[in-house]
């Protein structure tokens, strides 16, 4: 399952849809709002991605993970909009027979994630600035 979504992540629901008796490890990563970055203070989030491209991208990603690792079920969840302190912004649920693979195939989707699929982050730093990021420094923001 790939999903750009504007709501909050349930990643509840996300973990239980990787989990099978053909898998003996599921591995989340969970990344959230944080309050510091780089000695600033970040007070909320802002997500704005081009949907279509990032779903590619995404299902890119996702085949070159399963061809890398025995994957047996995966999720990618990346949320858009205004985020507060705290909230889930993307979400990685990887199943595998075993848990090795299943750390390095959720290691890589994240990473990967980060570098490559076109959805930007504006920070809102608490001195009322803000400031777009783009890890991977290929793409523009948005205008």
């Amino acid at each position: 399952m790939i999903l750009l979504t504007h709501d909050a992540i349930d990643y509840h629901t996300l973990t239980e849809s990787v989990r099978s008796p053909n898998s003996g490890a599921v591995v989340l990563f969970l990344g959230t709002v944080r309050e510091m970055t780089g000695g600033r203070r970040t007070v909320a989030l802002d997500y704005e991605g081009y949907p279509e491209m990032a779903e590619a991208k995404l299902a890119e990603l996702e085949t070159a993970a399963r061809e890398r690792w025995p994957i047996d079920r995966v999720g990618i969840v990346h949320r858009l909009g205004h985020l507060e302190l705290g909230e889930i912004s993307v979400a990685v649920a990887v199943s595998c027979p075993h848990r090795q693979q299943a750390f390095e195939a959720g290691k890589f989707l994240i990473d990967e994630l980060k570098i490559s699929v076109p959805i930007w982050k504006k920070e809102n730093w608490d001195d009322g600035s803000t400031e777009w990021v783009h890890p991977g420094g290929e793409l523009p923001p948005p205008v």
